[in-house]
């Protein structure tokens, strides 16, 4: 099989002129190409190999085809020289693709199918040269050689078929799509490739070359289609009927071994050509049936008996694991090996084992000595794994002779059990070297089908590859943790670790329903506790795999399949103590000699910290005493020897050890991981770790940038979750992140602008939270210590990373700091400081970056909300002018940006107004304002991330404008053009946010008194827009939200005449009366909330309404929806229904609106108007009058009824309770 390819572009046109590099190629129209113009003494090796190949290819060239025995000896000259070389190495790299090509289809002209032998060298130098050389043809070679090649599969006798074969593999490689015309020939009902690849082909060569050939043909290389139907389907038919059959008994162990590899590196191939399809013959379960069979293939000690397909189910699937049985081609030898001949050899072979081992080390396939060692001293690190035993020290000694091998891992064996000084034994050690190539090729292909099946289709098979219990009473299932524990191949183990890191990665909505919490249940199991009892087991398995493993590729897979699996498990539903030996099994690992170890460990830190923050299991962790070895031994590997280490309290700089928790629990120094990410960024390293660090540092003799770069991250979480701990050392992270803006590593300046935003945003949510409880609470950080912060940041180097423009990521980063600062600290800082500040952001508004234009617009629209800031009218104006320029922009990104800004600008112009009054409003501009309506008006009219902003930013100025200004004859038509937007957008297509947002802003513009809401032309179809949507709207919240501006008018002659006032009643009522009615189910919690919002909205009405409109109140009440409307009203006027409006319920939509005033005092005081002043006014509509009132009389009646029986009811539950107390 090829590998890396270089890809030729088939379009490449030739000429006379063209003198690549090395030669030309031949051509009866252009001269014989030459080597390099060198003189024959400053000839390398390079060019030797060159010359060389030119006068074979010229020598060919010159050729003709012919039938004389000459041309047939000079042939075989020729094909012996060209196959004799190595293309591989660097002497060849100046071969052009296109020579090759010209080359072999010249040959295949000279080579008549007659000529047997001289097809087989033709066919080997066609495999040579495009595997080694790296080429992949262009298409109309593919178009001549693959006829050659399938037309000697035809002619040919059968002994030369491999060889053909094996060229037209390298031929097809990444060219399926190209082989079109081909394809019937190859893959049609007969086929050459489908009847040698099928399973009853006795020829296994022909067999696996054809299904060799079949693999490199469903490879589809990037950028060009894949294979096309029906074509891939039989490829995928063939494919899996190899991988069911059977290994024949006349065929040995190595040969089967390679067919399935090349079976399942093709299915690996088809399934990376595109998301899977369910069609009628390609079943899931079968084909993870057959890759679960191969992922335990050959596996000492463990005999699969599979089931032929998977069924997706929530419980783990029925299989068998008999005891070990002995098997005489794998492991018949070994097993009849004595203890006394295992000593006697292991005497013999004490010197050899450690090569061996060393090469093992190197070449990945086999165990590692040190797991011995670091098994036996640490005893599993004292957890049990059923099935095979990590159990103490004693156990272990005697299980190298006496236990079986389902009892204790193979690979986990001494010397004596894995290495072999006789043929036999060499033998057997290759053979489990393709068995574990098998293995591995298996795991790559599940994770092939990990990355195609849509995840919800994966998890019904959960259970057949994630164990959900320990095996207690009986064999342990077989899972990818199996793997991961008991394969003596390292890659192997590694891959079984990726396959379970892609199942985990994006599964928290899955495992979401894990709880465990509760008591459990004798009936029945649930589902949630069994997937909890899964996720527990989980975390003991690769807890057990953490202490066991020894090979760093494997236990850095073994850590990021950890953080995958804490990143995705909602511990807040699980019992504690899940996280606490996970955390102390991980921590010596931030110091182990491997740098890539000591990266994945900062990792699962991060993911610790992070998830669900804050954690109280996480929090007591991090509140524990630090660790002097951990923080101050590098080097060391073993986990045994540096968990001892870290249990001892610190000692630092000669201080007598403490227990470093205060009496009320909270640290009394700062927290050891920050500490810890600290000293990685900072302290040079004491020594040099492996050799893996080479190159990786950003200085001599600082830790690797990887590290560095992660343990800043970790901070950056720790900082976001648990800013309670870190805000003692507040300066100090302040100080490091200015260090970090120093250096000349772009990603570590951007990580320390990101720590730096981190640490603002903290002090901001914690002076929000706070300010939702207590005033100024002792555990927020003073006011003077954020500006000592902010002042020693603003004076460092965070300026110059805003002004460098050479790394304008960093600039939008440090953009994002800036916009961090706490408003009260802002305040405080010098009054040059926050020019300086507002300068750079107005300036880096103008950018020709659109990343860094967009964080400034946004930095700016933050700072607009400062108090101290946006009673300023200069700076409102000057924030208005770069917002209303950044809305123009190209870029989407920068206008949702500014959309966002405006909303917020103009959420500053109602706050003014409503505290500074007409003083601000006088000394804004009108141009400016007008500008401002003109802008938001056509980004209402944008992509739905400005349209959201851009109706909010409208109902904010609709409800600023005066009187000044709707006088003003320039304002008429923007103001209708503005209405007409917030109208069209509430009726429209757009996402229910924007129409949340539409209903919002018609509501504000409601408020402006100076508006003539009621007499203006578009009064009729905005209340129509907003009763459309009340009673049609699939969402509830956006109904919610039109009922709430629909009862913002406070006068009856804003809602215009009796036809507009009864149409806005009817759609309220009719609302109410079907708003029980949904299509989701999700949105029923938000019913109550609704229900509130509409019955005051009604009962809003009746309290305005005049005696024309009682007439189409009456018409609305009809015997059929009286009672409905009825006992909405009483529930609502009830303590429940105004607690529900209140918030409660998923009310919060309804709440943010107008808290609901006393619907009973409402109602009442309609009654009096109506039976009073109302009631004289009326003449003609004496029974509408009395429907209305009987109707409003039922309802109080029915409350006090209600409330009457209430409390009965307590009078009643007291009493009893006093006679209990009694007796």
């Amino acid at each position: 099989m090829a590998g890396k390819v270089t890809f030729f572009d088939s379009s490449t046109s030739f000429s006379s002129n063209r003198n690549p590099q090395g030669f030309q190629p031949a051509s009866p129209d252009i001269p014989r190409f030459s080597p390099l113009a060198k003189a024959r003494h400053e000839l390398d090796g390079s060019a030797q190999a060159q010359d060389q190949i030119s006068r074979c290819f010229n020598k060919l060239r010159s050729l003709r085809p012919s039938d004389s025995a000459t041309l047939k000896t000079e042939l075989n000259l020729l094909f012996d020289q060209l196959i004799s070389e190595n293309y591989s190495t660097g002497n060849h790299d100046n071969i052009q693709p296109e020579v090759v090509c010209e080359m072999l289809m010249h040959a295949s002209r000279l080579v008549p199918l007659s000529q047997e032998h001289l097809i087989i060298k033709l066919c080997q130098l066609i495999h040579q040269l495009l595997n080694q050389l790296q080429v992949i043809v262009d298409e109309h070679t593919l178009d001549v050689l693959v006829s050659y090649c399938s037309r000697a599969l035809r002619t040919c006798s059968s002994w030369t078929h491999p060889e053909v074969l094996l060229a037209l593999s390298s031929l097809v490689y990444g060219n399926g799509s190209r082989c079109h015309r081909h394809l019937p020939e190859l893959l049609g009902p007969s086929g050459i490739l489908v009847s040698y690849g099928d399973p009853s082909q006795p020829d296994i060569e022909l067999r696996r070359s054809a299904v060799h050939c079949i693999a490199n043909l469903c490879l589809s290389v990037p950028g060009q289609p894949y294979l096309e139907e029906p074509y891939k389907g039989v490829c995928y038919g063939i494919l899996l009927r190899t991988l069911q059959s059977p290994k024949p008994p006349d065929v040995e162990d190595i040969i089967f071994c390679t067919l399935l590899q090349s079976a399942l590196k093709g299915m690996q191939y088809f399934l990376n050509g595109g998301k899977w399809k369910g069609v009628p013959n390609q079943d899931l379960g079968t084909l993870l049936a057959v890759l679960k069979r191969f992922m335990f293939y050959g596996l000492p000690g463990i005999s699969v008996e599979m089931p032929q397909v998977l069924y997706p189910a929530p419980l783990p699937q029925y299989e068998t694991v008999p005891a070990a049985k002995p098997e005489p081609s794998q492991d018949s030898s070994v097993q009849k090996k004595t203890a006394g001949s295992q000593q006697n050899k292991k005497r013999k072979s004490r010197g050899k084992g450690k090569k061996a081992g060393a090469e093992g080390k190197k070449d990945g396939e086999e165990g590692d000595g040190d797991h011995i060692s670091g098994l036996l001293k640490t005893g599993g690190g004292g957890v049990d794994q059923s099935g095979w035993s990590l159990g103490s020290p004693s156990v272990s000694v005697t299980s190298q002779s006496g236990v079986t091998p389902q009892l204790y891992p193979s690979w986990k064996k001494g010397s004596s059990d894995s290495e072999f000084s006789d043929p036999e034994g060499g033998m057997q050690s290759k053979i489990r070297l393709y068995q574990a190539r098998v293995r591995q090729s298996a795991l790559q292909c599940f994770l092939a089908v990990v990355k195609c099946v849509e995840k919800r289709i994966l998890y019904g098979y959960w259970s057949s590859f994630v164990p959900d219990a320990p095996g207690i009473g009986g064999p342990p299932p077989l899972t990818l943790l199996t793997i991961a524990l008991k394969d003596p191949s390292p890659k192997v183990r590694a891959g079984s670790l990726q396959v379970l890191s892609a199942l985990l990665e994006g599964s928290r909505q899955f495992l979401s329903t894990a709880e465990d919490t509760s008591a459990p249940r004798q009936a029945f199991t649930p589902f949630s506790a069994t997937l909890a009892a899964g996720v527990r087991e989980l975390h003991r398995c690769l807890l057990l795999a953490l202490v066991a493993e020894s090979s760093c590729q494997t236990l850095t897979q073994v850590l990021k399949c950890l953080a995958h699996l804490v990143s995705n498990v909602p511990y807040n539903r699980l019992r504690p103590g899940l996280l606490s030996p996970l955390w102390k099994q991980i921590r010596p690992y931030v110091r182990h000699r491997d740098v890539n170890v000591r990266v994945s460990s900062l990792t699962l830190f991060g993911a610790l910290v992070s998830t669900q923050a804050p954690l109280p299991e996480i929090q007591l962790l991090l509140q524990q005493p630090g660790s002097a070895s951990t923080l101050g031994t590098p080097g060391i590997s073993t986990p045994q020897e540096l968990s001892h280490n870290w249990r001892l309290p610190a000692r630092r700089d000669g201080e007598v050890s403490s227990p470093g928790v205060g009496a009320e629990g909270a640290p009394e120094g700062p927290c050891w991981l920050l500490q810890l990410c600290v000293s990685l960024v900072t302290l040079p390293r004491e020594e040099p770790y492996s050799d893996s660090d080479a190159g990786g540092s950003s200085g001599a003799s600082l830790e690797p940038s990887p590290v560095r770069l992660e343990a800043l991250q970790v901070l950056a979480h720790l900082v976001k979750g648990y800013f309670s701990l870190a805000q003692t050392s507040l300066l100090e992270l302040g100080q490091l992140s200015a260090r970090c803006l120093t250096e000349q590593d772009a990603s570590v300046q951007l990580h320390g602008a990101k720590l730096l935003e981190e640490l603002g945003t903290g002090i901001i949510q914690q002076y929000r939270a706070d300010a939702n409880t207590t005033p100024q609470s002792a555990k927020c950080v003073p006011v003077s210590q954020v500006v000592e912060f902010w002042s020693e940041v603003l004076g460092g180097p965070l300026i110059s990373a805003l002004q460098n423009e050479q790394h304008p990521t960093l600039q939008t980063s440090a953009c994002d700091t800036l916009s961090s600062i706490l408003p009260q600290a802002f305040s405080q800082l010098p009054d040059k400081t926050q020019v300086l500040c507002i300068t750079i952001l107005l300036g880096l508004t103008y950018s020709e970056n659109s990343l860094v234009k967009a964080a400034a617009v946004r930095a700016l629209g933050v700072y607009i909300l400062f108090p101290c800031l946006r009673e300023d009218v200069m700076f409102v104006a000057d924030t208005a002018n770069a917002i209303l320029t950044a809305l123009d922009d190209r870029s989407p990104n920068v206008r949702a940006k500014a959309a966002w800004s405006l909303g917020n600008l103009t959420d500053t112009l109602i706050v003014n107004m409503q505290s500074v009054g007409l003083e601000f409003q006088e000394e804004f501009s009108d141009m400016l304002l007008l500008n401002m309506l003109r802008s938001a008006t056509k980004a209402s009219g944008d992509k739905d991330r400005v349209k959201s902003n851009a109706v909010r930013a409208l109902g904010n100025l609709l409800h600023f404008l005066q009187p000044v200004h709707l006088g003003k004859p320039v304002f008429e038509q923007p103001l209708q053009e503005a209405i007409r937007a917030l109208i069209d957008t509430v009726r429209g297509d757009a996402t229910m946010k924007v129409r949340w947002n539409a209903c919002y802003a018609l509501g504000n513009a409601f408020r402006n008194h100076n508006l003539p809401l009621g007499s203006a032309v578009w009064s009729k179809e905005a209340y129509s827009a907003l009763s459309h949507v009340v009673t049609s709207c699939k969402n509830f919240k956006v109904r919610i939200k039109s009922a709430a501006a629909l009862s913002v008018p406070s006068t009856r002659d804003r809602y215009g005449d009796v036809h507009q006032f009864a149409e806005v009643w009817r759609a309220l009522a009719q609302a109410l009366e079907h708003s029980e009615e949904t299509e989701d189910f999700l949105e029923y919690r938000y019913c109550a909330s609704l229900r509130s919002q509409l019955c005051r909205a009604l009962l809003h009405l009746l309290s305005v309404c005049q005696p024309d409109d009682l007439q189409a109140l009456r018409s609305s009440l009809s015997d059929q929806s009286r009672p409905v409307l009825r006992g909405f009203l009483v529930h609502y006027i009830s303590d429940k229904g105004a607690s529900l409006a209140a918030g409660v319920d998923g009310a919060d939509e309804a709440a943010d609106h107008l808290v609901p005033e006393d619907g009973l005092m409402v109602l009442n005081e309609t009654l009096t108007r109506l039976k009073g002043p109302l009631e004289e006014a009326v003449l003609d509509s004496g029974e509408d009058l009395k429907t209305v009132v009987g109707f409003l009389e039922d309802v109080v009646r029915s409350f006090e009824e209600i409330k009457e029986s209430d409390s009965k009811d307590s009078f009643l539950t007291l009493s009893k309770s006093s006679q209990q107390k009694r007796k």
